[in-house]
């Protein structure tokens, strides 16, 4: 199989994942089932989880209402081995906003647990944060795949089979941590091969890779790498807002920076550009961190 396959292969997969179905059971909720993503891990990925559940969400809504802005927990870690049911409550539809609440269920638990909020399109104040300038092209950064010679083989086909091309401006941190050790970094990021033109699928693929790397500002600060023998990382809450519509299948610029880390939880928050600088979203994550010997 070609690159150009193995890179298309890798998309279907995901547009396969966000293509939920809705079920014909019925209580007060809506309810919706998905696939999962193997992982080699056998954990399910954040990512995979804010996409469906802000999908299920949207379709409880008329295409003209998007999604603005979401509150997610992580309450248990899923088995990437089986699939999803995620509940949809519907909170408030009022003249402007709706307000939903989604649950990912597996095994009759829950593993997610979201309130989002969604909007008509409307004029207003307009202001954004301007993108750090003096960023190298992604054309000039070499894959993050092609930087981990000597890695766990899980974690090489992790990196090689998923649907997000993603390139380091700072030398990522996969088995050490070069450089200065700071609480910021920045990533490009883009799908592997084109979406459909669909501004609600592009949305929920952007929730998707904003889980992505966004933990690594809280690492880089302190020298660890993901390597580091007895490391435990996992994703608390994810929260995230949609400023300007953005397509994730072009460059994405991730600026990342963690303004906190105590009592074994991480803060790290991020702001996602368009390649042409328009600022498409904002993302804040806490995520527990625990590394062995750590003071």
């Amino acid at each position: 199989m070609s690159a150009e396959e193995r890179a298309q292969a890798s998309v279907d997969n995901l547009l396969d994942v966000l293509d939920l179905d809705e079920s014909s059971a019925r209580t007060t909720e809506d309810i919706f089932t998905g696939r999962s993503h193997p992982m080699p891990t056998g954990r399910i990925y954040g990512g995979q989880v804010l996409g469906q559940s802000l999908l299920a969400a949207e379709r409880t809504l008329s295409s003209d209402r998007a999604a603005h802005s979401m509150h997610g927990y992580f309450l248990r870690p899923g088995d990437s081995t089986q699939g999803v049911t995620i509940s949809v409550d519907r909170i408030h539809d009022g003249r402007s906003f709706s307000t939903r609440r989604a649950q990912a269920y597996q095994n009759g638990v829950p593993i997610f647990s979201m309130i989002a909020s969604f909007q008509d399109e409307a004029p207003g104040l307009e202001h954004a944060a301007p993108m750090p300038e003096g960023v190298p092209a992604p054309e000039d950064l070499a894959p993050d795949e092609m930087l981990v010679d000597g890695a766990d083989p899980r974690a090489l086909r992790m990196l090689a089979d998923r649907p997000v091309d993603t390139r380091h401006v700072e030398a990522p941190i996969y088995l050490a941590v070069d450089g200065a050790r700071v609480p910021h970094q920045a990533v490009w990021m883009r799908m592997r091969a084109p979406l459909p033109d669909d501004q609600t699928l592009h949305r929920a693929a952007l929730a998707y890779l904003s889980d992505m790397t966004i933990q690594e500002s809280i690492l880089r600060a302190h020298g660890v790498h993901w390597a580091t023998p007895g490391l435990k990382v996992a994703s608390l809450d994810h929260a995230m807002w949609w400023h300007r519509p953005a397509r994730v299948d072009e460059w994405l610029l991730y600026v990342q920076e963690s303004p906190n880390a105590r009592g074994g939880r991480g803060l790290a928050a991020g702001r996602i550009y368009t390649r042409d600088g328009i600022l498409a979203a904002s993302v804040t994550q806490e995520v527990m961190v625990r590394v062995p010997d750590a003071g």
